[in-house]
């Protein structure tokens, strides 16, 4: 049977996985319902909007910026809560609130001890400045082996193009084939359904209470609630 030390590469999500990208979103969008004097909806309804209105608007426009989609898709889930058209500066300024989401408290410190063993990667469906800004702040500055973004691909994940795109990077630049790989993520939408089909392994980062990404049927070769669990069976298993 196969063991989680066995794999060279860690390829990770970002946001979902290391940020927290739902609280992250929702505090961003306080400001649209205070501007149109409402409360904000349940965290469930509203997550359950933001996914819809982003999975359409990605397959709509698969070349564009991950932050230029969450500005596109502001004044339409204005419009799905019945609050006034926000301004394209507002929305703009929505998009950009994407480097300051946050960190998961076990983040930072997982990723230095998987470094110790792994290679890491990131696969995100974000851009290079934003994921940049990410990485500089929320992130500490941890250092990845190799970054590629939605931005850089031409397609956002689940495409099995991005797969296809980081096994081909992965086996360029650091000389490990796709049974080498785990992925590494919180999504099932955008990360382990898509993974099993291009025959790469994955790790489920199940983080408790998430709702972005669900599926009923959950697939993965590994489970941890959080990263630092993952980080603490590496451990075990390589002692």
């Amino acid at each position: 049977m196969a063991k989680i030390t066995d794999f060279k590469v860690l390829c990770f999500d970002v946001y979902g996985t290391l940020v927290d990208w739902e609280t992250g979103i929702i505090t961003a969008l306080q400001p649209l319902f205070a501007a149109g004097g409402q409360e904000m909806p349940p965290r469930a309804e509203l997550l359950y909007v933001l996914h819809e209105l982003e999975a359409a608007q990605q397959s709509l426009t698969p070349a564009m910026r991950y932050r230029d989609v969450l500005a596109a898709i502001h004044p339409r889930l204005a419009g799905r809560f019945q609050l006034p058209v926000p301004s394209p500066a507002d929305s703009a300024l929505f998009g950009a609130s994407i480097g300051t989401w946050p960190a998961f408290p076990d983040t930072v410190e997982a990723l230095r001890r998987l470094a110790a063993t792994y290679k890491l990667v990131v696969l995100s469906n974000t851009d290079v400045e934003a994921f940049a800004a990410t990485n500089a702040g929320p992130l500490q500055g941890v250092p990845f082996d190799l970054i590629i973004t939605a931005e850089e691909v031409g397609s956002f994940k689940p495409a099995r193009r991005n797969f296809d795109y980081m096994m081909d990077a992965v086996e360029r630049k650091l000389g490990y084939g796709r049974d080498k790989i785990l992925q590494t993520a919180q999504s099932q939408f955008h990360d382990h359904h898509p993974a099993q089909k291009a025959g790469i392994k994955s790790c489920w980062i199940v983080r408790p209470g998430a709702i972005m990404g669900n599926r009923d049927e959950e697939v993965y070769d590994w489970k941890f609630d959080t990263l630092g669990e993952m980080a603490d069976a590496v451990a075990a298993e390589s002692n």
